[in-house]
C-alpha cells in the first residue's frame, strides 16, 4: 500500500495505521526527530533507521539515538547512492518506508527517491508526505488502464537488491556535484 498526504497529522496517522510491532521502518527526512520520537515512544520492539541531511538534525537525532537502542540515525542526502548503500548494509528490506522530504517541494525528487528506495527495500507500506505529489494525484482523471500495486513499492520493478548508481542524481541539485 502506498499513501500520499500533505497534512503532517494525517501523515503521522497513516504511519501509525501501518506500523506493527517488530517492524523495520526506514524514515527519509526525519529532520529533528519529532515523528521519530513518536514512533519510538509507541513501539518498543521496532527498528527505526532515520536519514536526514539537515545540519539541525544532527544534535537532536544524536540525543534521540542515545535514548533509544533501536534507532539508527544517518546524516546524509537520500539522493546519494552512498547513503542508499549504507542503509542497505544495515538492512536489505523494510516493512514501512516513510518519505517526508520538504513537505511540498520538488515532487519529482520525492517520486525518484520513493522509486529508488522502495524498489530497493520492497516495503509492505510506503507513506509519503508531499503536497506536489498529492496535488498531481488529485488533479488526474482515472485511466482505463489498470496498473495497481498492493505493496509499498511499484510492483513493475522486478530487480532485486540495490540498483546501480543513477547518473540522473547528478542533475538534481548543484549540491550533489
Amino acid at each position: 500500500m502506498i499513501k500520499v498526504s500533505y497534512n503532517i497529522k494525517k501523515y503521522r496517522n497513516q504511519l501509525f495505521e501501518v506500523i506493527n510491532h517488530g517492524d523495520t521502518i526506514i524514515e527519509l527526512g526525519c529532520h529533528v526527530g519529532t515523528t521519530s520520537r513518536m514512533i519510538l515512544d509507541s513501539f518498543e520492539d521496532i527498528t527505526l533507521i532515520s536519514v536526514d541531511n539537515s545540519p539541525e538534525a544532527i544534535p537532536k537525532m544524536d540525543n534521540l539515538k542515545n535514548e533509544y537502542d533501536n534507532l539508527c540515525f544517518i546524516h546524509g542526502d537520500v539522493r546519494l547512492h552512498d547513503v542508499l548503500s549504507l542503509v542497505f548494509k544495515k538492512t536489505q528490506s523494510c516493512d514501512v518506508l516513510s518519505v517526508d522530504l520538504g513537505g511540498g517541494y520538488h515532487p519529482d525528487t520525492v517520486f525518484k527517491v520513493f522509486y529508488i528506495w522502495s524498489s530497493t527495500f520492497k516495503p509492505k507500506s510506503t507513506i509519503i508526505r508531499n503536497r506536489g505529489l498529492l496535488e498531481f494525484l488529485n488533479s488526474t482523471s482515472k485511466s482505463d488502464e489498470s496498473f495497481y500495486s498492493s505493496e509499498g513499492y511499484l510492483e513493475s520493478y522486478k530487480n532485486e537488491g540495490i540498483p546501480p548508481q543513477i547518473k540522473e542524481f547528478e542533475l538534481w541539485t548543484n549540491s550533489l556535484k
